[in-house]
Order: structure tokens, then sequence, then C-alpha cells
């Protein structure tokens, strides 16, 4: 079922679903699976251009080659920027810390204050994927099986997905989306 909040329409799922991430049992899987990189909006590629020397001391080896020989992004089959990937295969931005656990170059970066920019507002709202058409965005609920240690740890939380990308979500829409987002959680909770 689908829900407008605030002219974008909003699958019942959001609200439904728990999820939680839990990087210790997935290892970060979500940036290393799947057949094209992390979409982006067409202002983020140019960000990550500007943003390419305070960006490129976090990331491995393979990933600077990557972006060296072929850019910061390319096209998917639908013709939309998405990340950089090494060799077809994960994010280019992607370096592994000590436990193996997949991290992102623009996050630490960010977290170091060399850059402004987080990361791609795609990957901040995971599992939500939002699609523009026109006038309106719709968000809806990406079920990827690699996200099941998420979904069992959302579970145990109690942790809905709208509540759990709070961040990500006011980051995008704005706050006031976001209060609007918990109203209409209670009316269907009260439903």
């Amino acid at each position: 079922m689908l829900i407008e909040v605030k002219g974008n329409v909003i699958s019942t799922e959001v609200f439904s679903r728990k999820f939680v991430c839990d990087l210790n049992a997935c290892k970060g899987s979500c940036c290393i699976e799947g057949d094209a990189g992390a979409p982006l909006e067409a202002e983020e590629v140019t960000v990550l251009e500007k943003g390419w020397d305070a960006i490129r001391p976090y990331m491995r080896k393979e990933g600077i080659e990557a972006i060296e020989e072929n850019g910061v992004s390319y096209l998917d089959t639908d013709g939309e920027p998405v990340t950089q990937l090494v060799n077809g295969k994960e994010c280019a931005y992607v370096y592994f810390d000590e436990n193996g656990i997949t991290k992102c170059s623009i996050e630490q970066a960010h977290k170091d204050g060399k850059t402004d920019f987080k990361k791609p507002i795609s990957c901040h709202l995971y599992p939500i994927r939002m699609k523009k058409f026109h006038e309106l965005t719709a968000l809806s609920y990406n079920e990827w099986d690699i996200c099941a240690p998420a979904c069992s740890c959302g579970e145990q939380l109690n942790i809905p997905v709208f509540r759990f990308l709070k961040e990500a979500l006011i980051r995008a829409f704005g706050e006031d989306f976001y209060n609007e987002l918990e109203v209409v959680a209670k009316e269907i909770s009260n439903a």
C-alpha cells in the first residue's frame, strides 16, 4: 500500500518493516554486491569530482585506479549516474577495516572533516530506494537477502525502517517531512 506525505508517495513497508544495519553480520555486503554502483544525483557527481583530492587518501589502490581510469561515476543501463566500480564488482569508494568490514571512503573523509559531503543520499537512505517522477518522489523499501541480519536486528530492537533512517530522511527531505512520518506511523498503528 502507498501513502502520500508532503507530495511524496511512500510504501507502507517503510513503516511496517523493521531494520537496523548489523555490519558485524553482513560485513557491508551492500557496497560490494549488486549489478551496478550506488545511484547518484547529478549534483553528487560534481561534488565527488570536486572532492576527489579529499576522498582519495582514504581509498584503496584499486578504487583510485578505477576512478583515475574511468571517472568518479558511470551511467548504468538506465542512463543514470552511479558510483564507479572496481572490476565491475565493489564500489570504488570502499575500503576494508581491520575486521574485514566494508567502509566508505567518502564517509570517512566526512567524519575527519575533509569534506562536507557525507556520502551519496542513495547509500544513506538504504534500504529505502528513491525514484523521482516529475513533481513527486516515490520511496519504497528494498528487500535484499544480504540484509537479512539487519531485518533480524531491527525485529529484535523493534525499530521500523523510517526510524532507523531518521538522519538520512531529514537530510533528504527535511525535518517537517520526518515529523509527518511519525504522525503517519501513529495513525497506522492505531488503525
